[in-house]
């Protein structure tokens, strides 16, 4: 689907800052834009493949995080973490006079929306929350922080394509070395060395140590604080980061609609064009985006 990159910059206005805009119907009453946030060490191409089926009935706004894809990288890696991204996407829809939007948030951009929707719930009125939720299990976090930090440019995108495999197979199961060059050419990029994935190593230190700055200690008020606004959960059957059980307590402890998809023999996280998802996903939007 065709977009233009929209160039601003940061809240801080220190850095400058990428989006792909996917203009949606150009008729017929355009519905409430999307907002679509990425994950740790992904950025807005990892997206591409529900964009391919959402462009065509809603407005897509789907940045590149600092530090991530075509976003400036910030010299204070202490700057990686969740309050300043969302201060970032404020920052954003305000310069694009987005008053109203939906929210779907893979991983690390569901965290994001959470805080978000919870800040101003009348301003972001429906949530779809991608294999996360208020509490990450220590075996996904270990695992992520295992893979994220320096690595060394790799030869050509078949090079590329087995590194992603290596890190991810555990997720993806069924996937061929097609599937796999296809997932490096949305998380990496070309360069004079060679390919390299598309972040700054930079971003490790917001994953680290016992206690990540990207994962708050205690999310359940966050939760909680959605109260009856409509929430789509998709997980993965493999997540080794977002439980069954804490899918349901969050299905318990939610005032407002919630439904959940589980996406078969997908871990974390599912592309989110998986036709459970892709399903789920185009039902919750269908309720709740006017």
């Amino acid at each position: 689907m065709d977009y233009c990159v929209h160039r601003t910059r940061s809240a801080c206005g220190r850095l400058g800052l990428a989006a792909r805009i996917y203009p949606g119907p150009v008729s017929g009453g355009a519905a409430m834009p999307l907002l679509l946030m990425h994950g740790l060490t992904r950025n807005a191409a990892d997206f591409e493949p529900l964009a391919a089926h959402l462009a065509r009935r809603y407005r897509l706004i789907v940045p590149d995080q600092r530090g991530r894809g075509l976003s400036d990288p910030d010299p204070e890696p202490d700057n990686y973490r969740p309050d300043v991204y969302v201060a970032d996407m404020m920052a954003l829809l305000a310069e694009l006079g987005v008053e109203r939007a939906g929210l779907i948030g893979t991983s690390m951009g569901g965290l994001m929306a959470m805080m978000m929707a919870a800040a101003q719930p009348d301003r972001f009125p429906t949530l779809v929350l991608n294999d996360v939720g208020p509490v990450l299990d220590a075996e996904g976090i270990a695992r992520i922080q295992g893979y994220v930090g320096p690595s060394g440019a790799m030869a050509d995108w078949d090079a590329a394509a087995r590194t992603c495999a290596a890190i991810n197979r555990a997720a993806f199961p069924d996937y061929d070395h097609a599937d796999w060059l296809a997932f490096a050419r949305r998380t990496c990029r070309a360069g004079d060395e060679g390919v390299a994935f598309a972040y700054d190593p930079a971003i490790a230190r917001s994953i680290g140590g016992d206690a990540p700055a990207t994962v708050p200690p205690d999310l359940w008020p966050l939760w909680d604080a959605l109260g009856g606004l409509p929430v789509l959960v998709v997980r993965g059957e493999l997540s080794d980061l977002l439980s069954r059980e804490t899918v349901a307590a969050m299905r318990a402890r939610h005032a407002g609609p919630f439904a959940l998809a589980e996406v078969p023999r997908v871990g974390h996280a599912p592309i989110l064009d998986e036709k459970e998802a892709l399903d789920a996903i185009e039902r919750h939007l269908g309720r709740t985006v006017t």
